[in-house]
This record gives C-alpha cells, structure tokens and sequence, in this order.
C-alpha cells in the first residue's frame, strides 16, 4: 500500500506556510499516495498531504475559501475522527451533485454508506489503514449513488492536524472518472482482441507450415514404401516437424501462464555458473559474456529448466542485437527496501534480481511496447515467442519482467523472483513414477498388462500399437467410465495409462483417484499437454502423479511404463 508521509516524517520535511503561520502544509514532493488515478499524469509535487491549522473554523462560512469550495465543480467532504465513527460534517454541492444526495441525508454518517456490493474490500482495507495511521491516501473506489448505481470515485483523503499535532478533520476530494474507466476498459479490450487476433494468425501460419512438413513427408513414405531409405528419411522429416509441433505448443502455454512449473530450490547464481557454457556457445566468438554476480544470493523457488530457457532467449536477443560484436552482462543483485519495492512495483519483500544487459541496437519505444507480445518480432526468421514466453514464465513464478531500451544505447531485461520463504524441497518434480509393485504378474511371468485409458480414437490406436509391439499386452477404453467397469469386473491391469483431459464425463485426474479405492498398489500413468491446475502429487503420501507430456516419443513412453511397472529400462 502506498500512502503518504506519516505524521513525524511530514514534520521532518519543509513546510509551505500560509496566512502568516495561520496554516502550514506538507507537500507531496511526488510522493506516490495510492492507487488512484492522477489527474495531472503524475505523483503531485506542490499539492498537500497534511495540514496544520491554528484554529478549528469549520463553522467560519465568510471567507473566500468557503466560497470557493462551495462554487467548485470537485466534490469535498470534511469527516471528524474525533467523533464517533468519524461522520462527515461537512459537504460541497458538488458532492451532493455527485452522490444525489441531501445534505441532511449525509451529515452525520460515515463515508462508508458510498460502498456497494461491488466495492473491492481489499480497497476499502487501503482506506481504513490510512485513515488509522493519520496519513494521506489516493484510491480510485467504486461507489454508489442515493438511487443505488455505481461510479468510479477517484478519492484522495488527507488529514488536518491542529498545531500541536493534534487530528481535527479529514479532507476528501472526488472525481467521477466512470466514463475515463470505461474508455480504458474498451480500450484494453481491443487490445486484447487485436493480440488475440495476432496470436491466431501466427498459429495458424506456424502450424500450417509444421502440417504441411508433416503431410507430405507421409505422402512421400507411402510412395516410396518400396524404397525403404527414402522412405524411412521421410518419416524422420516428419517426426521432426510433429515435435516441433509440440514444442510450439508448450511456448503458447508457458506464455499463457498454463504451462505446468516444478519450482525447488534455486540459487540464481550457481545456476547461471554451471549453465555458462551453453551461453557462451549460444553467444557465439563475436559476443563475449561477462557476470556480475552478487554473493549471499539467497534462495528463489523455481523451476530451473524454464529459468534456463528463459535466460537463454534473454541472450539470444541480446546477441542478435549486437551483430558485430560487443559484451553482454548477466548480473544479480538483492532488492529490498520501501525504496527500491516501490520503484518496481513489486509487493513488500525481498527479491533477487537476474539481470541482461546488452549494449546492442536497442529498442523505439513503439517496438519496446509490444516487445512481450506473442508472434511479434522484429527478426526476420523466428515465431516471435521468445520473450513472450520468458514473460509468461516469469509471471507464473510470482515475480516481475522489466525491460528498459533505447535506440543505439542498448537493452536491460530484468527478471525479478520472490525470495523462497521456506529453502526446503517438497519433494516431488512431477515424474516421480509411483514404484508400488503391480497388484499381480502370473507364476508363468506373462506379460504386463497396460490399461490405455483415451478419448481421442487416433491417440488411443497408436498408443496401443506402440506397447503392442514392445511386447505388452493391452487392455483399451475411450472414457474413464469405460476403464473403471474394466477394473471393477477384475479384468488384469499391472498399469493404468491414461490422460487426464477427457470432455464430456469423468477426467484422468477423477479416474486415478477411484482406480485407487479399487487397487490402492495400482501403479498410474498420466499424460496430457494441458497441465494447468495438475497436481504434483496425490492426496496420500506415496501417490505423486507419474507425468507424461504430451507429444511423447514412442521411446519415451516406453521408458515411462517400465520406470511405472518397477522394471529395468
């Protein structure tokens, strides 16, 4: 919450004196007061944040001043905290203009009878400690008229001190900004259509490309049948393209902030250490890597392999930025403070900072804007994902992305993580395979039996082709339904495969746990490529979920079965 110098703290700075010491203020000196809107474009300098007067003359109504108020088109309010629920006791026109309000409707009553059932409390929260804490505060509320229909209030509240340093009154000012709400509400929602717009056409041409690749290399195997290295090449061509495929998914999730994180432990720096090499290979012989690390990090939780790729599309940016050569900077530093909190927008506590630093062409402000968003880029070749993932990522872990550039002076990208409460592993990275034993294997040493468990006909045939002829014998549903009246009648599983986004009936996740009443030795298979909300593990200890991303391998689905089943790959 920011709010405005405390009592002591305002006595410490200059005063601005009025009436020949008659009133003395505090000024804002661009000291941030809230949330609200600022109707000049910036934090106030000259404006005041406390008053100090040397008499009370709020019954004094023949001066200029209260003329002035009462001709005002800003709406003012004056509450009394020395009386019982601080009631106001004194209100402009303008405010009954704004609230459709009586004046004999208002006075006595606390401000609270603006707020509505839609009123945020966490705002409401902003005010009441403001107010409890005798500073000034600045909070854009919505609030209700006498005939029950809302406004944006943009509400700044400043107290009024007698010279002793005593409380007398409270001072509001308002302003109706519904419809500047509004405009920026339309606003952000074309915005947000034109990005969506964006990001359909570059899937649309990304995956274009990648079916086309994949087509007509199937195309060329089923010609060339009779031509087995042709053929063979052909179908590599077109696995290649599919996981590419895949991976182009997982950028979209990382971005979309639905992308499954396995955050532990992490200290940034060893991280970027013992990664260095690969940097200094990505960065090429023309660009040369220095780190500026701060030691004592403390630990972030987070998941190292995204916190890797996200630093290395920071360094490929950076390097393609400095075509013929130059430095560039990976440093770490600590951020706390109010100070250095509040420069960043970031929420009290500690965070460390992963910084790059490039002295490379830099950035125009128009280009800097929409430097996170899917699909854009300035390169020729490239999908443009490459920030708006590292974006993405770094939201998903709670923290902050900054970038700051300019045209022929370079680029700094900030990556700003919450220091881990609690430096502990939790234990479980997703691909723990539940290791119980199968519930039986017969005395002849058959085959284990898989229970494929699928909706998707195409997905579900070619899974069971795949352990068909890996040697296992194969049981199939296409619903979770389906699977459990199998398991209920007795039918043999030793693994139950099966994924976890089924439409129109029981889900993977709802599958596994009532595969676990029945057979609690059972041991699960999980696969999906949608893996948001998934948990980690299961509600009892020993139950973590075994995961398999899809697109999978053939070979890495192999792995994963005999790693589930307790056998040697």
């Amino acid at each position: 919450m920011a709010t405005g110098s405390d009592k002591e703290k305002g006595l410490r700075k200059h005063l601005n004196e009025q009436g020949g010491g008659q009133s003395y203020g505090v000024p804002a000196s661009g000291e941030v007061e809230g949330n609200s809107y600022e109707p000049m474009g910036n934090p106030g300098v000259n404006h005041w944040q406390a008053t100090y007067i040397n008499r009370d003359g709020l019954q004094d109504r023949g001066n200029i001043f209260f003329a002035a108020v009462e001709m005002t088109r800003m709406p003012m309010v004056i509450t009394d905290p020395r009386l019982p629920d601080n009631p106001i006791v004194f209100c402009n026109g303008a405010f009954l203009d704004l609230t459709q309000y009586k004046e004999e409707d208002i006075l006595g009553r606390n401000c609270r009878m603006l707020q509505g059932p839609e009123t945020d409390r966490r705002t409401v929260d902003e005010l009441r400690n403001a107010l409890g804490e005798q500073r000034a505060v600045a909070v854009d509320i919505l609030n209700y008229k006498a005939d029950g229909s809302a406004f944006w209030n943009a509400l700044f509240i400043g107290p009024i001190f007698d010279q002793d340093g005593q409380l007398l009154y409270f001072f509001a000012s308002q302003m109706d900004i519904t419809e500047r709400r509004r405009s920026q509400e339309s606003h952000l929602q074309a915005q947000k259509m034109e990005a969506i717009g964006q990001l359909t056409a570059g899937m649309a041409h990304d995956f274009n490309n990648l079916l086309q690749v994949i087509n007509g290399n199937l195309e060329v195997a089923l010609i060339s049948l009779e031509q087995p290295d042709m053929a063979r090449a052909a179908l590599e061509r077109a696995q290649r393209a599919a996981m590419r495929a895949g991976k182009l998914t997982q950028q979209l999730l990382t971005f979309a902030r639905k992308q499954r994180l396995e955050p532990v432990p992490v200290n940034i720096n060893n991280l970027v250490v013992e990664f260095s090499d690969m940097l200094v290979r990505t960065l090429g012989n023309k660009v040369e890597l220095r780190l500026d690390l701060r030691p004592g990090l403390p630990i972030c939780h987070l998941d190292p392999t995204h916190l890797e790729m996200a630093l290395l599309n920071v360094l490929i940016n950076a390097r393609d930025a400095m075509p013929g050569g130059g430095e560039v900077v990976v440093a770490t530093s600590i951020v706390r403070g109010e100070d250095r909190i509040r420069r960043h927008n970031l929420a009290p506590g500690t965070y460390v900072d992963l910084c790059v630093i490039d002295h490379g062409v830099g950035m125009p402000p128009e280009v800097l804007q929409r430097a996170t968003e899917p699909f854009f880029t300035t390169k020729g070749p490239g999908t443009g994902l490459g920030l708006a993932m590292v974006h993405g990522f770094v939201q998903q872990s709670h923290g902050r992305l900054e970038i700051d550039s300019r045209p022929d002076e370079g680029t700094t990208v900030r990556m700003l993580f919450p220091v881990a409460d609690n430096a502990s592993d939790h234990g479980s990275n997703g691909t723990h395979a539940d290791t119980a034993a199968p519930d039986a294997e017969d005395a002849a040493g058959s085959r284990p039996c898989v229970l494929v468990v699928e909706d998707n006909d195409d997905v579900r045939d070619l899974a069971e082709s795949v352990l068909g002829m890996a040697g296992y014998a194969v049981l199939a549903a296409a619903s979770g339904e389906q699977a459990l009246t199998l398991l209920r009648d007795g039918a043999r599983v030793d693994l139950l495969f099966t994924d976890v986004i089924m439409p129109g009936g029981m889900n993977g996740l709802q599958l596994v746990e009532e595969a676990r009443r029945l057979r609690p030795r059972l041991p699960v298979l999980v696969t999906t490529g949608y893996m948001d909300e998934l948990p980690a593990h299961g509600k009892a200890p020993g139950q973590r979920l075994n995961i398999l991303a899809k697109p999978y391998k053939h070979g890495d689905l192999l792995e994963r079965v005999e790693a589930a089943l307790g056998r040697e790959a």
